[in-house]
């Protein structure tokens, strides 16, 4: 992956390797007031979208990861842009509308592609907890596995309105720690590293499960690809 200063989510997403780009375009497509742009675009999902059924349904996935995501894409890529145009023109006046566009879609753009890799189909391994290093770090930092898990949900149906449960690496000692947050970038923690993580938008599990977001959240778990999360959490530690 490669990033560039712009980009308003967290450091820790960026070690997690997860939001896709095309790299930087050429000095001459540029003005040299503006610096260089990164192409953010559309992942590729590791399953087809009915793969990860009877858990999540096949139109939901379809739905989410074509139009939703890719909103936060063009969102990203656009708000970037507009902030290029205001340092070739110097004019500022929308600085505060482009940069929370930024934050906004960043977000949305970077928890989604983690999101993705954080689910696998059950026949490729999804729900299945091996003796990874993940394992013992969650029971130093929450006790058990069944309490962190507890916490972790409680967490996820909790969020008010729009918004994730993520499981992030504290940097600063090593724990993990749980957090929400609301959209996909306010409640942000600084100096951690989000490693798992559910989203709880309506649209990522409505056509299914109607308003019974909890049934959605103990029914994740199922799919939940431990093997992709102890990577993020080897990375996370490196």
């Amino acid at each position: 992956m490669k990033t560039n200063r712009r980009t308003f989510i967290g450091s820790g997403i960026a070690l997690a390797g997860m939001a896709a780009t095309t790299g930087l375009t050429s000095a001459q497509d540029i003005d040299a007031k503006a610096g260089a742009l990164t192409k953010h675009v559309l992942p590729n999902l590791p399953y087809g979208y009915s793969e990860l059924e009877p858990f999540i349904d096949a139109m939901t996935m379809e739905l989410h990861h074509s139009k939703h995501h890719k909103a936060y894409v063009d969102g990203l890529n656009k708000a970037e842009a507009e902030l290029a145009k205001a340092r070739t023109s110097g004019d500022f006046s929308l600085i505060q509308h482009w940069s929370k566009q930024c934050a906004f879609h960043g977000g949305g753009h970077a928890l989604h592609s983690l999101f993705w890799q954080c689910m696998a189909p059950q026949s490729k391994g999804g729900g299945t907890m091996d003796a990874y290093p993940i394992m013992n770090a969650i029971i130093t930092s929450f006790g058990s596995f069944e309490q962190f898990k507890k916490q972790f949900t409680a967490a996820a149906i909790a969020v008010e309105g729009s918004g994730w449960a993520l499981l992030h690496y504290r940097k600063d000692d090593g724990a993990l720690i749980i957090l929400q947050a609301e959209n996909q970038h306010k409640l942000s923690s600084w100096n951690t590293v989000p490693i798992l993580g559910i989203d709880v938008w309506e649209h990522a599990y409505y056509l299914k499960y109607q308003n019974k977001r909890a049934d959605y959240v103990n029914a994740w778990w199922n799919i939940v690809n431990w093997k992709a999360v102890n990577a993020f959490y080897e990375q996370a530690k490196s």
